[in-house]
């Protein structure tokens, strides 16, 4: 039985087909529509007109591929431009009215138990404590974890796209634009570092997302980076360099790097910042990517794994 598992996020809304194979599960095509569902109305907490049409052009372009694959089931899942927004549930509605199909709009706490259930299957858990980190357009969640189960985990209503809008950053970014945001991150992230001071985590794993970036730049750029099936390291001196390079980069200078997704020419900036913010104050030693998050950790479920 093949299913199909659709994940409407902020900035994307995601498509994986999947079928059981034995006690696991194989994936038969995964992809992306780039929508920006939050665009000029996040920090309102409401969906503009314009970002509902361009969630159902994503949705009828993804139902094109479904159909072609002979999908028996359709899970969809919402996050938290959709949960958040005072008009989410139009857009739920509407969806079952033109597709047919019911979307769970889900608590950043289910989001969270999700994404670590699929970065489980990219990367082999042990008893040693590792933070898992997914980065979205509307919130960022944070998982401590290990091999026997997560530990604490939060999601912070701090998305990429929400940053963004509500500093207007400059291009290039300044220096002093830099300083405001870390010291915004400080103040917003005070319990995960109270967290992070008893527990004491030394590797991060970015899940998905403005990581799947990362590597894309590091794999194009020929760091060091090593190819895995869905997970690998990332040499801190490779993502460092990178970062720097990304924030000294204009608009135009980010459009022309072989491996820059079109959906994060705005954002990877802030989003390395905040990456760079996490692994200085968490004083994290390593490194990882899965690009295995939430959809794979439906299947995972579906499956009993």
């Amino acid at each position: 039985m093949s299913i199909a598992i659709l994940d409407f996020g902020t900035n994307t809304f995601n498509l994986l087909i999947a079928e059981r194979k034995g006690r696991g599960f194989h994936i038969l095509h995964a992809s992306k529509q780039p929508v920006k569902l939050g665009r000029g109305g996040i920090q309102f907490n409401r969906l503009t007109p314009d970002a509902f049409e361009r969630g159902y052009v994503a949705i009828a372009n993804h139902m094109e591929t479904i159909q072609k694959f002979g999908v028996e089931e359709i899970r969809a899942f919402a996050t938290s431009a959709i949960r958040n927004a005072t008009n989410g549930m139009e857009f739920v509605e509407e969806v079952k009215r033109r597709f047919g199909f019911h979307v769970r709009v889900i608590p950043g706490d289910r989001e969270a138990e999700l994404i670590y259930k699929g970065v489980r299957q990219a990367l082999p858990m042990t008893d040693q404590k590792v933070l898992i980190l997914d980065i979205g357009g509307g919130s960022n969640e944070f998982i401590l974890c290990n091999s026997e189960g997560i530990i604490w985990k939060h999601s912070f209503e701090l998305g990429m796209a929400r940053i963004i809008e509500l500093f207007n950053l400059s291009d290039p970014i300044t220096n002093e634009e830099v300083t405001a945001l870390e010291s915004y991150f400080r103040q917003e992230l005070q319990l995960l570092m109270e967290v992070v001071h008893r527990e004491r985590p030394l590797t991060l794993i970015g899940a998905s997302g403005s990581f799947d970036t990362f590597y894309s730049l590091l794999r194009e750029e020929g760091g060091d980076a090593p190819d895995g099936m869905y997970g690998r390291e990332i040499p801190m001196n490779d993502y460092t360099r990178l970062h720097k390079i990304l924030i000294r980069s204009t608009l135009e200078k980010r459009k022309t790097m072989p491996g820059m997704e079109p959906v994060r020419l705005e954002m990877i900036v802030a989003a390395s910042i905040f990456v760079s913010f996490v692994i200085r104050e968490c004083h994290i030693k390593r490194l990882l990517h899965s690009e295995f998050a939430l959809k794979e950790g439906v299947i995972s479920e579906l499956v009993g794994i």
